[in-house]
């Protein structure tokens, strides 16, 4: 009896892990995987570190070679072939050697597709010049390197404010280069809220980066210098001795295309629970495929290396006769920059008001990694979003020099069992003084959202007072000499406990302190005594970035 033949297009991430769990799981069938460049699994979230020199070795990039898939799994790997066509009917690929040219057809009983996403590369003037570079590949990250050291550059162009453009602009600096990161958006790292990815900036900006916010790209120059001019549609020119691409990436969808399978409407491959495209013999995975919010119930685009990690296991299941399914995705992702960590899971408030959801709360808070007597404590910056209706958990977004991927891994899990804020404020998580604290920051956050939920404390933000309100201030004199806010009445906590008559029972009072603990406390006070009493999500510490960012919408 023949050995049935699965084809794999596309080595790196879903690809790879499809080829090595269809191998565990059948021993008998021959696997094929098809590589158009001449790395297979490798580690491309690692390259903007290669460039950067923090990975100094390109053969740390390489998760597995050729050999090693021989060797290991007795599957072949065909590195330099590119699959340019797929018969359906015959069941075929169709496909060229790259570096020979040499043509090639092979049969497939079961195919898989893998082909990524390509890097954003729009027709305007000049995107083709030689010191122009996208960064996707090993072999993209070694002519950056190159170009650096021949051209001795000094300056860098990074255009996009994305994971790439972001980690891209940190390390060019981190090789000494002045960078300048253009932005079409008035934010950077649009996946998280704008008073979020403030920090992120406010940090890349103290490390010398420079920023131009709001500028979309008109198109590119060289001058007789060698220099590169980035223009913009405002008129503003910037300079530096290469640009960097990061204006992130569309699926690769042109080979299932021609196959004639469903493309679903948020562009990517239509593929069911199961990972199979519209047609019975073909499955797909990783960036290429669009796949369901578990918040939104919404089909989106998501290019991150672990949900294709999954999807593969779930595709290779199905082929070896295993009913797999994928559950769906939540974006949880963090990036690091220059010692802060950033990320978020599940839905940004951004995407919640682009969809027109309005039945949803929003609180802010900055507790600790860990208690405050044990040496070494760092602040972190936190922001939850759940339903009112029934408190359940909807987005979670944290900024920090430590203890962020923790926490930021607790709430994913809780947003991915449908859990609501309730469950955050009775989570049983681990304490020691030097890993957190016995309220947890994610317990913390648990109960301020419950503590609004419930009524028992109003919040609103900086951006949207009630209309009349007195801005109550119950910090001490001391803390206020440091700060102030103008119109603000201060009355410090222990003043006001004795004695509210100064306040007026006819307007709204809105109360703030430095992170919101103190305010919670007022807000209790003054509501038990008849008043109309508001707490500012996370207090004056949130005032800065909320201000700031509201500035640039």
């Amino acid at each position: 009896m023949a050995k049935k033949h699965v084809i794999i297009i596309g080595g790196v991430a879903g690809g790879a892990s499809c080829a090595a769990r269809l191998r565990r799981l059948d021993e008998e069938c021959v696997i094929t995987i098809l590589e158009r460049g001449p790395h297979v699994s490798f580690a491309n979230c690692g390259l903007p570190y290669y460039v950067g020199d923090v990975i100094t070795a390109q053969d740390h990039l390489l998760l597995a070679t050729p050999a090693t898939f021989r060797d290991r799994f007795g599957i072949e790997v065909k590195i330099h072939h590119e699959a340019t066509a797929v018969d359906t009917s015959q069941r075929l690929v169709r496909g060229r050697h790259t570096v020979s040219g040499e043509e090639f057809s092979m049969t497939y009983d079961a195919l898989v597709l893998s082909p990524g996403a390509a890097p954003i590369r729009p027709p305007l003037p000049g995107i083709d010049l030689p010191g122009i570079f996208q960064v996707r590949t090993i072999p993209d990250a070694e002519h950056i390197r190159t170009w650096i050291a021949e051209r001795y550059a000094t300056s860098a162009i990074v255009v996009g404010g994305g994971f790439i453009g972001v980690e891209m602009a940190e390390n060019l600096l981190h090789r000494g280069l002045k960078v300048t990161l253009v932005e079409m958006l008035p934010q950077i790292m649009p996946n998280l809220d704008p008073e979020m990815a403030w920090y992120l900036q406010q940090r890349m900006e103290e490390k010398g980066c420079r920023f131009a916010l709001g500028s979309a790209v008109a198109g590119f120059e060289e001058s007789e210098e060698g220099l590169f001019h980035v223009t913009t549609k405002d008129g503003s020119r910037y300079a530096g001795d290469l640009v960097i691409l990061g204006l992130g990436v569309r699926p690769e969808i042109s080979l299932a295309k021609q196959a004639g399978l469903t493309i679903g409407s948020a562009g990517g491959i239509e593929v069911d629970e199961h990972m199979r495209t519209s047609d019975p013999d073909i499955w797909a995975v990783g960036d290429a495929v669009q796949v369901t919010n578990i918040v939104t119930r919404q089909p989106q685009l998501l290019a991150l290396a672990g949900p294709a990690n999954r999807q593969g296991r779930v595709a290779a299941d199905n082929i070896a006769g295993r009913s797999s399914t994928f559950r769906g995705v939540q974006g949880t992702s963090v990036i690091g920059v220059f010692g802060l960590s950033a990320g978020g899971t599940g839905c940004s408030e951004s995407l919640l008001q682009r969809l027109g959801w309005t039945d949803y709360e929003v609180v802010f808070l900055h507790p600790m990694n860990h208690v405050g007597y044990y040496p070494g404590a760092k602040q972190m910056h936190m922001k939850i979003i759940f339903r009112t209706t029934d408190g359940k958990l909807l987005g979670a977004q944290a900024v920090g020099e430590e203890g962020v991927a923790r926490r930021l891994d607790v709430l994913a899990t809780f947003i991915q069992m449908g859990a609501s804020v309730h469950n955050l404020a009775e989570a049983e998580l681990c304490y020691a003084p030097q890993f957190g604290a016995a309220k947890d920051a994610v317990n913390f956050a648990g109960m301020i959202a419950s503590n609004v939920l419930d009524g028992d404390m109003p919040v609103v933000d900086w951006n949207h007072l009630p209309e009349n309100a007195l801005l109550l201030d119950v910090r001490s004199p001391e803390e206020c000499a440091g700060e102030t806010v103008a119109d603000a009445v201060n009355i410090p906590l222990p003043q006001l406990r004795q004695d509210t008559s100064m306040l007026p029972q006819d307007r709204p009072i809105v109360v703030f302190c430095h992170v919101g603990q103190r305010g919670y406390y007022a807000v209790r006070l003054l509501r038990q005594r008849g008043y109309e009493a508001y707490n500012i999500s996370g207090g004056l510490l949130s005032r800065q970035s909320a201000t700031s960012t509201a500035k640039n919408k």
